[in-house]
């Protein structure tokens, strides 16, 4: 192995001479210890190189390991349920083998060596293949079926297949290209600053389907869209995370805790596994993949563990699955690489991040897509990204939050002041906005009700008005407002509380399907048009004190199978023809 020697150390950087022959992005070990790092810039023979792990000891004229390949992970069955560290070593063998704390330069291979899995093969001898083809196929965990493609840059005939019990390192099938014989494996190796490889990219036209009303009815995100949900510390990110994570619809999670405090870390590791899968009732943990790379773990390995996220989120993709992928979050990203381009001595932009931040994060969230997968069978996979960002203050002007926005397509605005008043989800309905609306319209008319946009853009609206209202009645009174206007603000109040506002604690209110989200927001809707027509003959006051609103109030309690969702609609009229009687 070739190697250059240590002559600066500064942190996670470590700069190397005698380095000719090595290329950006090599992965390489530093010392005695073999810590990992990355080679990040050329200079001459020197190497710029960003290290994964604890610098402390390392001095000059020690010795650095060029390997010659980049920072790889390792893709196959073994994935799903495990918790990894930013450069993908198993914490749970780390844990047996050397106790509660990650050595320095302790090597671990990714998936597990030993174990062995029970391979299905789909394919036939003498059988032509391309690549992305699904040769076969094992069951990773009751919910996910593994499926094993052809590695990319491989084509030609399948000589030789066998079904069987093989560990991840043994021969499955050997196939015959232009280059001679390949030997395939049940797991591949790829790049983490590599884009997986597709055939072609669709526009997202279905709804991620998350069960939480105020994302899924005023600002939904279409699978194989991005998501930014900013906010101050406290507001809520990493519990709407976890929401999404357990009742979105997609079928593979993988949770990147990208420089996050260990407490949220552990809180995490601790509920998962407790946690059904509400769609099959399965531990949740049976589709997820956890990246842990907490706040008191190395800072550069921050970057390492977002990409290591998203490369295994491509390669589920690249199945036919439909994945959504949560980094939480990417400022501390950021504030790794404002550390490494300080220590380099680079040019920094605003606030001191690098200035070429924007362009890292638009490459990160390019990665999101939905696809026609590689391989003749033209499968369609999916990858949504939901990003935190945890701007100083929640200020929302922070670079890293405005590079975000310029990228994504749905933003999610956490309010403190919301989170106070304990209204939760706490996103501001005010700031916050999504982009895939038209998109998804044609799902919506199909799959819910052809009036559903409608309704949302009404509900809107409303809420709008609210806020324009609340100015006036804070400067003359409530008594002084027409009826009109204090219907309004009663109305806004109504889809506030009855409909935006969810309890995550509650079995029912935790999570609502697009259907009865549509029957909450009809009958709300539908109270405030009856009220307007009648306005004139009948007294505000009379209107309020119906009590249907009281049932209108607990609709959202109500099981999804409950006849009396539909019949809260019926009742308003009633009700209003009641009033009208009365008046009469």
């Amino acid at each position: 192995m070739k190697y250059g020697k240590i002559i600066r150390v500064a942190g996670p950087l470590v700069v190397a001479s005698g380095c000719l022959g090595a290329k950006m992005y090599d992965m390489v070990k530093i010392g005695e210890l073999r810590l990992i790092g990355e080679i990040i810039e050329l200079k001459e023979d020197k190497a710029y190189i960003q290290v994964y792990e604890d610098t402390t000891g390392i001095g000059p004229d020690e010795p650095v390991y060029l390997t010659g390949m980049p920072l790889s992970v390792e893709l196959g069955p073994g994935l799903v349920s495990s918790i990894y560290d930013g450069i993908q070593r198993p914490l749970d063998i780390i844990r047996e083998i050397k106790g509660d704390y990650v050595t320095r330069g302790i090597e671990v291979p990714s998936l597990d060596r030993e174990k062995e899995w029970k391979f299905f093969p789909h394919v036939e001898k003498r059988q032509k293949v391309v690549s992305g083809d699904i040769l076969g196929e094992v069951e990773e965990t009751p919910l996910i079926n593994h499926k094993i493609m052809v590695p990319y840059g491989i084509n030609g005939t399948v000589i030789d297949i066998e079904e069987g019990n093989f560990t991840v390192n043994r021969v499955i099938a050997r196939i015959q290209t232009d280059a001679g014989e390949k030997d395939i494996r049940l797991f591949q190796i790829w790049s983490i600053r590599k884009n997986r490889k597709v055939q072609e990219r669709l526009m997202p036209n279905e709804p991620l389907t998350t069960g939480q009303r105020v994302l899924d009815t005023l600002f939904p995100l279409a699978k194989g869209g991005t998501a930014c949900v900013p906010g101050p510390f406290g507001s809520g990110k990493t519990v709407v995370q976890h929401q999404l994570a357990r009742w979105s619809d997609a079928q593979i999670i993988v949770f990147v805790a990208c420089g996050e405090r260990g407490n949220e870390v552990a809180d995490l590791l601790l509920s998962f596994p407790d946690l059904k899968d509400p769609h099959t009732g399965r531990p949740l943990l049976e589709r997820t993949i956890i990246i842990a790379n907490t706040s008191n773990m190395p800072v550069a390995a921050r970057e390492a563990s977002i990409y290591t996220g998203m490369t295994i989120a491509e390669y589920f993709r690249d199945m036919g699955y439909s994945v959504a992928l949560m980094a939480d979050s990417t400022s501390r990203w950021a504030e790794a690489l404002r550390e490494i381009s300080g220590r380099m001595e680079e040019m920094p932009g605003e606030e001191g991040y690098p200035a070429y931040l924007a362009s890292r994060l638009a490459e990160f969230y390019e990665r999101a897509g939905k696809t026609v997968c590689l391989g003749s069978d033209k499968r369609v996979g999916a990858l949504s990204v939901i990003g935190a960002v945890s701007p100083p203050g929640g200020d929302l002007s922070d670079p890293v939050v405005q590079s975000t926005l310029k990228v994504v397509k749905v933003f999610w605005a956490l309010d403190d002041r919301l989170a106070n008043m304990r209204h939760f989800p706490a996103i501001n309905w005010l700031q916050s906005y999504s982009l895939y609306t038209e998109n998804i319209k044609g799902y919506w008319e199909k799959e819910v009700a052809e009036d559903f946009l409608s309704l949302r853009q009404e509900a809107i609206r409303l809420l709008e008005e609210e806020s324009e209202l609340q100015e006036i009645a804070r400067l003359v009174g409530m008594e002084s407002m027409s009826a009109k206007d204090r219907l309004v603000l009663e109305s806004a109040r109504s889809i506030r509380e009855d409909f935006l506002h969810q309890n995550a604690f509650h079995p029912q209110d935790t999570y609502t399907s697009l259907r009865k989200q549509y029957l909450m927001l009809r009958t709300i809707l539908h109270f405030h048009n009856s009220a307007l027509k009648v306005l004139e003959d009948v007294s505000l006051d009379k209107i309020l004190s119906l009590p249907i609103r009281e049932k209108i109030a607990k609709l959202k309690f109500l099981p999804e199978e409950d006849t009396g969702i539909i019949e809260a609609y019926i009742e308003v009229d009633n009700a209003f023809k009641g009033l009208r009687k009365i008046t009469e």
